[in-house]
């Protein structure tokens, strides 16, 4: 992958400038770089930035993102901003269930991909103080466009991607594209697990003074619904463990769900039952409408973004909590030994269950974002003064965004058996002859954490006027910015709370029929719970920039930034209920303080950049941790330090070229109220280094690399016990070119069919041999044609 260091940036400063002249880490890159990796998946765009740890789940959306050491307490991306055309996708990247990127697809509308690590981030975004990646789209500069029929060459995707733009006239210019796919996915589960797509269109006017740009995107995409985890087997030491397949399942080609899991039934929110095919896809849709414009008005360059984005989700999410044998299951969860099993589908269905069968615990959800919807604006305004014989930029801005959180979530537990090829059957358990789980669902809850129902019908209400200066003067720039930013939160969130069952007759006949019926999660009846407080914070950042030689400058800068803790804090002790103030005001906030020095080198053919930091932040989170045959979520609350360096090379010669990146990371705990155990361990997940490397060779009539990126080991939790091995996966892209405006194109993805663990839920060895945790999928291989016009 190839980041275009020649460009200016125009992610997270005031105005668009050169990166040798800007006091920020920063990388772009460019179309033709991006589709290298071929269509569809954000996740691996991201991983080849600098400084960015990418957790890719067992699925194509749904991925967990951080930067720079700062933890990754939950899943989602918390401290990261992701952004379209220079506005956030979702307010908060981490919501319960809904991860950002479920909303942003790669196709042949993007343009490029700009990233800031830390620095500016703090002040020119409002919950970004770790950094922001803008994925910017085309707007018909370009004339021309293409057309691209792709197909997984196993049991993949089928896939057409189109664009087309450029201009009207001279003063009008269009660009619109779009895809659309359906298949199985990366995993073997039996059925369809993709269909879908998404158009854009944007149309601009240039004027004399400026340009108006309205745009448009209608998403309509079902996805395979994110799958936690999968079952793994586990030898060796807590220091030196070794994972693998289990006996008939393959953890990185095969997920538990199944063509012969159907239709199950949850409990609702509502005191209502609620019907759901466990194989249902999560249908993802969006409809945005934007208007930006730029004008040059009296010497100051006035800028305004704005969009509507109807949001909403809806579908299945299923996690996997613990598997094990049979014969320890069985006892287990069956009530004792005279406890037993029987198949209740799949293709043994009406057959005992051995007692070397593997058998998974597996929470079922429905869930119901019904509204996420978001509606922003940035207006922005610049002035260039020449003053004391130096250049004096000022910029004042005002931010304004409503994000709403309506949210509706059931769950039960499933017990299921471990089975790959989409081959996975329910399993029901008996005890004495009375059942204990009825029709597969062992527990119409989620076996003991509270807050697994959930009715959130939340707003924010952010408003945040920032500004900054920079004064340059020869070679050195001195800037600084500052950012206040209010999150007025109202509405209510409703949730079980610990203890909260009851029977309830699921089945209709009148009568206990399983003891999964008497053990039903509700929540009480009642006024929902209030949520009704307001945060505030100040987010600062000062840095200077020393230009030494035209081809070499170096920079420094301290930042302070914020992020609200959104729904995460909605179901805890943090909410006072009967008020809906914050009982702990702590954890209404999270901070970061970034420290970081570095340096660019730029020459034709050749940069090298590199930047030191150090980062601080305090963190209140939800986390799910599995200890034996439990599994629960636990409030987090901690604080945490990272330092280290990244580093960014580029070099080209002729038709040969390598781009790299490297990430140098040693993140602690250093407070832990409660367990003071915990001080001085590694943060969960964080490897000592994370490296990206893409050798290629380009020529008129074809084009061929490779796509290296790789990680240390790290722990599985934060007791530092259980390790995670490191990995490297080796992507392989070809580019044929027969004739002119046709290319033939070959992707593959972990070429070598590495196993690559990236989670897994029990902090030390299991004394069964099987865990779970996630892993990236298996080698994939993508054919296309691309046809240009």
């Amino acid at each position: 992958m190839e980041h275009d260091d020649n460009a200016t940036i125009s992610t997270g400063v005031a105005k668009a400038r050169d990166p040798l002249n800007s006091a920020t880490s920063t990388s772009v890159v460019k179309e033709p770089d991006i589709r290298r990796l071929g269509p569809g998946n954000i996740a691996e765009v991201m991983r080849t930035l600098p400084g960015i740890r990418a957790e890719v789940d067992v699925n194509e959306t749904g991925n967990s993102y951080t930067i720079r050491g700062l933890p990754l307490v939950g899943d989602g991306a918390k401290y990261l901003q992701l952004q379209e055309d220079g506005l956030p996708v979702l307010q908060f990247g981490d919501l319960t269930g809904l991860q950002v990127d479920m909303f942003l697809r790669n196709d042949l509308n993007l343009a490029s991909v700009e990233s800031i690590r830390g620095g500016s981030a703090s002040t020119f975004a409002s919950d970004a103080p770790g950094g922001v990646v803008n994925f910017i789209s085309k707007t018909g500069d370009v004339e021309g466009g293409s057309i691209m029929a792709s197909s997984g060459l196993d049991r993949g995707v089928k896939r057409i991607d189109a664009d087309y733009g450029g201009h009207i006239n001279a003063d009008w210019r269009f660009h619109i594209g779009g895809f659309y796919r359906v298949g199985e996915g990366s995993r073997s589960i039996g059925f369809d697990g993709f269909r879908g797509g998404q158009v854009k269109f944007n149309i601009t006017r240039q004027l004399a003074n400026g340009y108006i740009r309205f745009s448009a995107k209608v998403l309509d995409d079902e996805i395979l619904p994110p799958l936690g985890n999968v079952p793994l087997a586990v030898t060796g030491t807590d220091a030196d463990p070794r994972y693998g397949d289990l006996p008939g399942f393959s953890a990185k080609n095969d997920s538990l769900y199944s063509r012969y899991i159907g239709r199950t039934q949850l409990f609702g929110p509502n005191n209502t039952i609620i019907s759901q095919d466990f194989r249902d896809r999560m249908r993802i849709k969006s409809l945005a409408l934007g208007l930006e414009s730029q004008f040059e008005i009296g010497g100051w360059t006035v800028s305004d973004r704005f969009r509507h984005s109807r949001n909403s989700a809806k579908g299945g999410q299923a996690v996997p909590l613990l598997a094990m044998p049979a014969a320890f299951f069985v006892p287990v969860f069956g009530g004792g030994a005279t406890a037993s099993a029987t198949y209740f589908s799949g293709p043994n269905a009406g057959q005992a269950v051995a007692p070397t069968d593997i058998l998974a615990l597996t929470i079922n959800a429905a869930v119901d974002f019904h509204d996420v919807d978001l509606t922003v604006n940035d207006l922005r305004a610049s002035r260039v003064y020449q003053t004391g014989g130096g250049e004096l930029t000022l910029t004042g801005g005002l931010y304004a965004a409503r994000q709403n959180i309506g949210l509706e979530r059931s769950i039960s537990a499933l017990v299921q058996n471990v089975a790959g090829n989409g081959n996975s059957g329910l399993v029901n358990l008996i005890n004495g002859g009375f059942p204990i789980s009825q029709d597969g669902t062992f527990a119409f809850n989620a076996l003991g954490p509270a807050g697994a129902l959930l009715d959130f019908n939340v707003g924010h209400t952010v408003l945040a006027p920032y500004g900054s200066f920079n004064y340059k003067s020869g070679s050195v720039s001195i800037g600084g910015s500052v950012r206040y930013n209010t999150d007025r939160v109202r509405g209510s969130a409703r949730a079980d709370g610990a203890g909260d069952t009851r029977f309830v007759d699921i089945d209709g006949n009148g009568v206990p029929s399983s003891f999964a019926e008497t053990v039903v999660t509700f929540i009480p009846a009642g006024v929902p719970d209030l949520v009704h407080y307001s945060v505030h914070s100040l987010s600062w950042s000062v840095g200077v920039n020393w230009r030494v030689m035209e081809d070499f400058s170096v920079f420094a800068r301290y930042s302070k930034g914020a992020r609200n803790g959104a729904d995460r804090i909605l179901t805890d002790s943090a909410i006072n209920k009967v008020t809906g103030q914050l009982a702990d005001p702590v954890v209404g906030t999270d901070h970061v303080r970034q420290a970081e020095a570095g340096f660019k080198f730029r020459r034709p053919g050749i940069t090298f950049n590199a930047t030191g930091f150090l980062a601080r932040t305090s963190e209140s989170n939800n986390q799910l941790i599995t200890t034996g045959t439990q599994s629960s979520y636990i409030l987090v609350q901690r604080s945490y330090k990272a330092y280290g360096a990244e580093f960014e090379a580029n070099f080209r010669h002729g038709p040969w070229s390598l781009s790299s990146g490297a990430t140098l990371t040693h993140a602690e705990i250093t407070a832990a109220p409660g367990e003071v155990g915990l001080v001085g361990k590694t943060a969960r997940h964080q490897p000592s280094l994370i490296f990206q490397l893409t050798p290629a060779y380009d020529s008129e009539l074809f084009s061929v690399g490779a796509s290296i990126v790789g990680t240390t080991g790290s722990y599985a939790q934060d007791v530092n016990l259980l390790r995670l091995p490191g990995y490297t996966t080796v992507g392989l892209f070809v580019r044929v070119r027969p004739v002119d405006r046709l290319e033939l194109g070959l992707n593959a993805s972990n070429l070598f069919d590495k196993l690559a663990v990236v989670n897994v839920l029990d902090g030390t060895m299991p004394a069964t041999g099987i865990t779970v945790g996630s892993t990236l999928a298996g080698r994939r291989a993508t054919a296309s044609v691309r046809l240009f016009f």
